[in-house]
């Protein structure tokens, strides 16, 4: 569990240190589904004064395991994530600027060019917006449920991110880490987005394109990069 609060804490503040993160506005986990623990950020506490022994961990029911403060009052979703997504290991929430106006515009975040298309397998898909009786009930849970329900017929894997209509995004990984790292690439695709579909709003992408750059990192023949690195 240590190494796990370890991870977790320099997941969440890497968000900090890259300017994803504003105030208290944000957290990760990461899930150890052998034992059932999740490591996830305390709720409400600045980053500017957390520290890895802040880390909570709680099990799959939210009952805290490990920690003296409350866990991230978003636990709740990121259960439900990685209850329905079984082969996830971290989860990633922001309020980051870009892609959050898409999520406020209630938008999904297409995929325009091959920098999306190198992470992203298409369209970034929106939620439906909550209920009235989902707002007033268990919050949280059903955020999560909305962002699952958004993923039927799709690859939560091969599009490792969703936008959560007039609140903001949520992205996984195999870890904490890329957890991050995929809410770093949203925020930029969201940017690069914004502003091109400001003066081209036909612009689409080829589908053979965004194929060759999904496949070619992430397909079985993938040849990008470098191997057991």
């Amino acid at each position: 569990m240590e190494e796990m609060k370890k991870r977790v804490f320099e997941a969440n503040m890497s968000l900090f240190h890259r300017g994803l993160i504003v105030l208290t506005w944000g957290n990760v986990s990461e899930i150890d589904r052998e034992h059932g623990y999740i490591a996830i950020k305390p709720s409400g506490i600045p980053y500017e004064k957390m520290t890895e022994d802040d880390i909570v961990i709680v099990d799959l029911f939210g009952n805290i395991v490990e920690g003296e403060l409350r866990p991230s009052s978003d636990l709740p979703t990121h259960i439900e994530l990685y209850k329905t997504f079984d082969n996830i290991g971290g989860v990633c929430h922001t309020h980051s600027r870009w892609a959050t106006v898409f999520a406020q515009a209630a938008l999904p975040l297409p995929p325009l060019g091959t920098t999306h298309a190198d992470t992203f397998y298409g369209e970034i898909p929106i939620t439906r917006k909550l209920t009235p009786e989902e707002i007033a009930g268990d919050y949280e849970k059903e955020t999560g449920k909305v962002i699952t329900e958004a993923f039927e017929g799709l690859d939560p894997l091969s599009i490792p991110a969703a936008l959560v209509a007039s609140h903001g995004p949520f992205t996984w990984g195999k870890n904490a880490k890329k957890a991050v790292e995929n809410a770093i690439i949203l925020e930029e695709v969201a940017f690069m987005a914004w502003h091109t579909l400001g003066i081209a709003p036909n612009t689409v992408i080829q589908d053979e394109l965004l194929d060759k750059h999904y496949l070619r990192k992430h397909g079985n023949n993938a040849y990008y990069g470098q191997t057991g690195i």
